[in-house]
């Protein structure tokens, strides 16, 4: 009953943890596109995030690493003879115990018993079974004989159904027959399971009255075959990991059990009917125990199951198997093994994963593969965008370049603010905007927001055709380039197509040969080893592209980090050398002038510090008219950017 105005407090299961923070997609997918823009397939790039994880949320290597960890910690500190150990204490303190009362005794009767524990045999289970009609003189005896019956008895309980020990403390005669009853009923029902019989009515009947040994409460005969065949299988297990010795210690032993042979018996028939009903389950492996702490018939039999669900566990995580998905993973036994914090980490990865594909930021293609969709890649030109502005708004002294393109002839259309919007404010529908919202909620003060914020769309009076030209060679992707190099065209584009929808961008690649790609082919090119540098057909295509935009102010820009080797013959091959050819050299740099007739001037961005690169791009530049900018990796897209608003200006 709960008492007004007073309020308890534990964990929540009821569902997601509403108070968790919400899943980061935006970190995911700049994890995903760094990947990809860097050669990796979305798919590959998707499973690279799930391995590494996030800064919030460990992946599956490390989850993985803990399970090995864990399972490392079973097989090195532990060994597998604790109940023989226990036994031969409690036995040494019995036979220690006799010899104190029989020693003041002078009839022929203790001298007869001295002389029956004095021929004991060195074996403790041959040992024992010899005491078993020993009628004991000393309390001490007697107490720790029955103690070492009921601890096998218990032990093998244990090491059959889990959490027996516990509920066997104190065994009375009463316990050992409904013990024995249970076991000769159980093995009737997985015998009349195994002929194919229908056992629904006796599985009923054995669980109302028997059901208190079975706290996990299967739901029929077969949830109980598993959960026995399970625990039974690790039982063999560990025997098999024992010595030779200590199985043949541990199986005479057994016969000892509460003091009634019959349970050794029964136990060793649920065996062999648990073998033949699951022969799928692991009843030949064994695993080497290298440790010190002594573990008992149960213990043992626990820490072999433990290693089994590690085992499956770490097979969950490495995904590697067909139709894997990470639903797959069995967060009760995550949590088991590792904790909440473990089954928390993977349940949030799955989510992840599923938003991420819900969301609609990976689409499918006709081959079956994976690609990025335009939302995807809109995201991640955003950002290498929004870096980009950052650097311009830092520069000292050219404060307006961010502001570059804003100006223009007002359509009398208006828009929503978005982030990086530097047109000024229609303030009319802006103020408007904030009174209907506050009249909606009922509060009479009108206070600005955010959203309320709409500003003047304006039409540029100028246009641009652009043609970004990227080296694609591998000496590219060999200096670290590759990267930096997608992530300028990304934010290229985003500005062109968010900012100045009316501008006509190209991007264009070139290695031993060039081509026109859009920005999703570009962001997932893979790197190709080939040697060339076909500057000649980039700036070929570049000028097929500003002759489809007459009236457009031409802007060129080249990225690349070595002189051109290779260049397009008439007959539309390809003709490479090293070092480059005069030809080579000559018929770029007619194409540069063809550029310049144009009214193109080419601003190059040199990658390196090669003389010779150094003095064909000066020349390059004095021809065109253009410039030659020499940035570092993080400063390229900035340089792109800036180069891109300052040719638009031009007009």
């Amino acid at each position: 009953m709960t008492v007004p105005g007073r309020y308890s407090y534990g964990p929540y299961h009821d569902g997601p943890d509403p108070l968790a923070p919400p899943l980061d997609l935006r970190e995911a997918l700049d994890q995903i596109g760094r990947e990809v823009m860097e050669g990796s397939s979305p798919r590959t790039a998707l499973q690279e995030l799930l391995r590494r994880g996030t800064r919030n949320m460990s992946g599956l290597e490390e989850l993985t690493r803990r399970l090995w960890q864990r399972r490392a910690e079973i097989t090195r500190r532990n060994r597998l003879d604790g109940t023989l150990q226990e036994v031969r204490r409690l036995l040494d303190e019995a036979v220690e115990a006799e010899r104190g009362a029989l020693f003041p005794d002078p009839s022929d009767d203790a001298r007869f018993a001295e002389a029956q524990l004095d021929a004991l045999p060195s074996s403790t289970a041959a040992a024992v079974n010899e005491l078993s009609e020993y009628r004991w003189k000393s309390e001490t005896g007697r107490e720790n004989y029955r103690k070492i019956r009921d601890l096998l008895g218990q032990e093998l309980m244990e090491s059959r159904f889990q959490g027996m020990k516990q509920a066997l403390q104190g065994t009375t005669p009463e316990d050992v027959e409904r013990i024995r009853e249970m076991l000769s009923d159980l093995n009737d029902l997985l015998a009349t399971h195994a002929r194919g019989e229908d056992t629904e009515r006796q599985f009923a009947d054995f669980m109302t009255k028997h059901g208190e040994f079975f706290p996990e409460n299967p739901r029929n005969t077969d949830e109980l075959i598993d959960a026995l065949a399970a625990r039974a299988a690790a039982a063999q297990r560990m025997l098999n990991s024992m010595s030779e010795e200590q199985r043949a210690e541990l199986s005479e032993l057994i016969g000892q059990a509460f003091g009634d042979p019959r349970i050794a018996g029964q136990v060793a028939a649920l065996d062999a009917n648990l073998r033949a009903l699951r022969p799928g389950e692991d009843w030949e492996s064994s695993q080497r125990f290298r440790g010190q702490d002594p573990l008992g018939l149960g213990e043992g039999a626990q820490a072999l199951q433990d290693l089994a669900e590690l085992d499956a566990l770490a097979e969950q995580l490495a995904q590697s198997y067909p139709g894997a998905r990470l639903e797959d993973i069995d967060l009760d036994a995550l949590a088991r093994q590792l904790g909440e914090d473990a089954s928390v980490d993977a349940k949030r990865l799955a989510e992840l994963e599923r938003e991420l594909r819900r969301q609609g930021l990976f689409e499918r293609t006709s081959d079956g593969s994976l690609r990025l969709t335009p939302k995807a890649l809109r995201r991640l030109g955003e950002v290498a965008l929004r870096d980009i502005v950052g650097r311009l708004r830092s520069r000292r002294g050219e404060r307006d370049t961010a502001r570059a393109g804003a100006a223009g002839e007002p359509t009398g259309g208006s828009r929503q603010w978005q982030f990086g919007d530097t047109e000024p404010w229609d303030v009319s529908r802006t103020v408007r905007n904030a009174v209907l919202r506050s009249a909606s909620t009922g509060r009479r003060e009108v206070r600005i927001d955010v959203s309320d914020v709409e500003i003047m769309e304006t039409e540029q009076r100028s246009r641009a055709a652009v043609a970004l030209c990227v080296d694609t060679s591998w000496s590219m992707v060999q200096d670290g380039r590759w990267l930096p190099m997608k992530r300028t065209s990304l934010a290229l584009h985003q500005l062109i197509s968010t900012r100045f929808r009316s501008d006509a961008l190209e991007l264009i690649t070139f290695g031993r040969h060039a081509g026109t790609v859009d920005i999703g082919e570009l962001t997932a090119l893979e790197a190709v080893w080939e040697q060339g540098t076909n500057l000649h057909h980039a700036l070929l295509l570049a000028a097929r592209h500003l002759r489809r935009h007459p009236d457009a102010v031409p802007v060129v820009l080249v990225v690349t980090d070595g002189e051109p080797t290779a260049h397009l013959e008439p007959g539309g091959d390809t003709w490479f050398n090293w070092p480059p050819d005069q030809r080579t050299l000559a018929v770029t740099m007619a194409q540069v002038d063809a550029l310049a007739k144009l009214g193109a001037s080419v601003t190059v961005f040199m990658l390196g510090e090669d003389p010779r690169l150094q003095a064909f791009v000066d020349l390059v530049a004095r021809r065109s008219g253009g410039r030659v900018v020499a940035p570092d990796l993080d400063g390229l897209g900035t340089a792109v950017v800036s180069d891109y608003l300052r040719g638009r200006r031009r007009a």
